[in-house]
């Protein structure tokens, strides 16, 4: 079945409330405060019954100016609305800003109300009347819509609205429940034997009794313990219901309006939102960059700071993108709408649409970059915002489900679009177990970095072979996730351009060759640790014989031991290989005919004294020949 929301719009006193208590029978003036001096302060909720069957949800907004607040969280989520306007005093000021909300909110279709027909005796007053309200909705959504004379005190014109009612609710488009669960909270409060119940009108997705959900932007987690739609208890909810949602294990105040129960895993609350931004033409002055504003989007109210990208001040009637920072996060979703009102006096002054609700801080140079890349997303198709966010993401690439919640698009449409993409080089993924991509703009870029780190490094140190591998991502310009780093190790291995060996990198080119005078170092210490046997000296005390500068000489031995040539066993003590080979086979054999060994009986082996027979001994536990039990070593695996 069909859902429909019908709000209410208008300025104090002009009879909303009584006319729906006409239309339906319910008063929506629930507080006591509202009681004694006669005006709505709070939401309230009713329901009706149209001449087809069909059941009208209904929001009754406070129309005085202090609580518009309260009608912008109200206008969340209305398909239809109802513009009330006194038939004895006509458009009055929260006509209009009511009237400035609901088109910043693009709330597509609905009818004007003209009320409190009993009060007026003058056909030419009530023509007049008519007359202004055709020119004040001209060249909005109401122009053209029905203008209906009604009176909640005689009933005259009620039956008439009903049937409008039902016409205009035929009129409304299904909501597809496609997409996460959302509903914007716009009441809490706690039932006897129930606990923490919410209420609000459900935007998207579909929620049922069991669910596991989560309070936004507190990421509070939770599960469905009772659904009701208008006082009916329900195992399912669709967007576009008045729903109350009871929650287990919750606490009251934990939950406040303005938060959103939504699906887990449906949001990601951040501190700022890129958005398009107009300004009202009846704005009473320029929005200055970095002004201070109030954001009201859902149901919430957020005090915070608009950032201009391109530009130092916004003029009446004009749109621009910008960054709104918020005094504390939000939980939205692309194509959100929201409004802004001046910090004081407090009026409305303009709204627009979330572009992006995760985005980095703009500043300096790069606000005009982003002023350009957004109009660029606004313009995108849906398969280029996919495109749009992973390449916004650069280095950091994006996971599955975070790239869902920055396009806002059907998850169908994004898998199936996504396969295309990675099947055409479009998209690169690099982590499958996490689902994580990337743009492949940012992949070479990555790629071109490590083989530049690698060039500088090799024209820095041409004997080493290679940079060890842990030390390239420090070196990088931005932080990389590990796995990603090793999918561009893998990738330059494929095609050919770097050497991976153990834990060193290399460019694929690099070849190490001594010079002559490096030559002449080189067999001085060979000779000098070949001769040394297992009692080799120590190198500071070969290096005062060698030719060359200490940095030649450090960088010969630190070759030496990358081909081989030499084992280091411990800081300052290397050994020549030969030595340290026939000294295994020794060791190997020995312990295939007695079954262990001692430390006294290896160092008889080794003839050594006892500042080499412990570095010894431990190298070979290191490199897995032997291992230590006790006081005796075995043969590993033996």
């Amino acid at each position: 079945m069909k859902q429909v929301i019908l709000g209410t719009a208008g300025h104090i006193d002009h009879g909303k409330t009584s006319l729906i208590r006409a239309l339906t029978g319910i008063d929506t003036d629930r507080l006591k405060e509202e009681k004694l001096r006669g005006i709505t302060i709070e939401l309230g909720f009713a329901h009706m019954d149209l001449p087809g069957g069909e059941r009208l949800g209904i929001v009754d907004v406070p129309g005085h100016e202090k609580f518009v607040k309260h009608m912008v969280a109200g206008a969340t989520g209305i398909d239809l609305v109802a513009l009330v306007i006194a038939a004895d005093e006509g458009v009055m000021p929260q006509t209009r800003e009511h009237m400035e909300i609901c088109e910043l909110l693009r709330v597509k279709k609905g009818i004007v109300v003209l009320t409190k027909t009993d009060l007026v005796e003058d056909p030419d007053w009530m023509e007049m009347v008519r007359e202004d309200i055709a020119q004040f909705i001209k060249g909005t959504f109401l122009e053209g819509s029905e203008i209906l004379a009604v009176s909640a005190a005689t009933s005259e014109g009620i039956e008439e609205l009903k049937k409008s009612l039902a016409r205009l609710f035929t009129a409304v488009e299904p909501k597809s429940a496609d997409g996460p669960f959302r509903l914007p909270v716009d009441r809490v409060f706690t039932m006897r034997g129930f606990g923490t119940v919410i209420t609000g009108t459900s935007i998207s997705g579909r929620l049922r009794v069991g669910d596991p959900v989560v309070v936004y932007p507190e990421g509070l987690k939770s599960k469905v313990r009772g659904i009701q739609v208008h006082g009916n208890d329900v195992e399912e909810v669709l967007p576009g219901q008045r729903t109350a949602v009871n929650l287990q294990g919750m606490e009251r105040a934990l939950i406040e309006r303005g938060n959103v129960l939504a699906s887990a895993g449906a949001l990601h609350p951040s501190p700022m939102v890129d958005v398009q931004l107009q300004l009202l033409r009846s704005a009473p002055r320029p929005l200055k960059h970095r002004a201070k504003i109030r954001f009201h989007t859902g149901t919430a109210e957020h005090l915070a700071t608009v950032v201009l990208l391109d530009r130092e001040e916004l003029k009446p009637g004009d749109k621009t993108f910008a960054q709104v920072r918020l005094d504390q996060p939000t939980a939205v979703l692309r194509g959100d709408r929201f409004v802004l009102r001046s910090y004081s006096p407090v009026q409305t002054i303009g709204g627009g649409s979330v572009l992006n609700p995760i985005p980095r801080k703009h500043k300096g140079a790069a606000k005009r970059e982003a002023a350009s890349a957004l109009e660029n997303l606004f313009n995108a198709s849906d398969p280029d915002i996919i495109l749009w966010h992973l390449h916004d993401a650069g280095w950091a690439g994006l996971d599955e489900t975070e790239l869902r919640i920055r396009a806002n698009l059907p998850m169908k449409f994004v898998d199936k679009t996504l396969q295309q993409f990675m099947s055409t080089g479009k998209v690169v993924i690099y982590d499958k177990d996490n689902r994580r991509l990337i743009d492949p703009g940012a992949l070479e870029e990555m790629k071109a970095a490590v083989t530049s780190i690698l060039s500088d490094y090799h024209g820095r140190f041409p004997l080493k072979a290679g940079m060890p591998k842990e030390e390239i991502p420090a070196l990088l310009a931005k932080s990389v996730d590990a796995r990603l780093y090793n999918f561009v190790l893998r990738h330059l291995a494929e095609e050919g351009k770097i050497g991976l060996e153990m834990e060193w990198v290399r460019l694929a080119t690099h070849k190490v060759a001594l010079s002559k005078d490096e030559e002449t170092i080189r067999e001085k210490i060979e000779k000098t640790f070949r001769d040394a046997g297992l009692q080799p000296p120590f190198f500071r005390e070969v290096e005062t014989a060698l030719s060359g500068t200490p940095k030649q000489r450090q960088e010969v031995l630190q070759w030496m031991l990358a081909k081989g040539t030499l084992v280091k066993t411990k800081e300052e003590i290397y050994f020549h290989a030969a030595a340290m080979a026939q000294l295994q086979d020794r060791l190997v054999a020995w312990l295939k005919e007695h079954g262990e060994i001692t430390t006294p009986q290896f160092k008889e082996m080794t003839g050594a004294s006892r500042k080499y027979t412990i570095p010894l001994i431990e190298y070979f536990d290191a490199q897995k020949v032997t291992i230590r039990i006790g006081d005796v070593r075995k043969l590993r695996g033996g």
